[in-house]
């Protein structure tokens, strides 16, 4: 079989069964384990898959620049973010990364809502700027312009130091063996430890980024309490993410 046609095959059975096997791959195409890494190994640097240990999984093909990130799907980010509200309560002290989707939750914040928002990301700070009963505390650090949030090591110095009742985090890939995974190595440090200085965590999260990988993993998938995501999403999926005991909300 020539090398095309064995990719275009690898392509066709990520695409339907959302993982590869290295073993299994060999024996299914009648060839050696050593050609179906190499193979792997080679797709994966043309940035058509992301190999992980024994096998591969789809690449997250979310967007990394902001600019580009903010136009995307903005109607189903904002039905996940109405879904998400109710987990907050007044007085919680939150923690909020500068994804898309978190914006799109500060948007949503009820006038009244009483509590402390934790951000590195100024543009939930000026969202939040006419919400009178919220407290937000800015995390000062290097200003990272593709992704429009501090990074640093001075931001994880600060949330070394915060307990939060919850925190809401941006996720660029997610899989329920694999972990949560982000292609920029700054923002990594900054998600991992932003997890450990809370009390629970939330994550919202579009399909498409589910059952995928990016370069840099920074924590497992049940780090999550709770995974919004989208109602469309086929059971067998969110049933893996349930089984770590992860709770699914879905934008009903």
């Amino acid at each position: 079989m020539l090398k095309q046609e064995r990719r275009k095959q690898i392509m066709n059975l990520l695409e339907k069964e959302g993982r590869i096997v290295a073993t299994t791959l060999s024996q299914t195409l009648n060839v050696s384990e050593d050609t179906i890494r190499r193979d792997l190994r080679e797709m994966d640097a043309l940035g058509l898959l992301q190999r992980v240990h024994g096998g591969a999984l789809p690449r997250s093909t979310s967007a990394v620049d902001y600019k580009e990130r903010k136009h995307e799907l903005m109607d189903v980010k904002h039905s996940l973010a109405v879904a998400a509200l109710p987990l907050i309560k007044d007085g919680q002290v939150l923690l909020m990364d500068g994804s898309t989707t978190n914006i799109q939750l500060v948007k949503a914040f009820p006038k009244n809502l009483n509590v402390t928002v934790i951000t590195n990301s100024p543009l939930i700070t000026v969202a939040l700027a006419d919400h009178d009963f919220v407290e937000v505390v800015s995390l000062g650090g290097t200003f990272r312009k593709e992704s429009m949030v501090t990074v640093g090591q001075s931001v994880v110095d600060t949330l070394k130091q915060i307990r939060a009742d919850l925190c809401f985090l941006g996720v660029y890939a997610i899989d329920p063996k694999i972990g949560m995974s982000i292609p920029l190595l700054e923002e990594m440090h900054i998600k991992s430890q932003m997890i450990k200085s809370a009390s629970e965590v939330a994550a919202i999260v579009t399909a498409k980024k589910l059952n995928t990988s990016s370069t840099y993993t920074f924590s497992s998938a049940n780090s999550l309490d709770w995974l919004i995501t989208e109602e469309h999403v086929n059971e067998t999926v969110l049933n893996a993410y349930r089984e770590i005991g992860i709770e699914v909300i879905t934008n009903k």
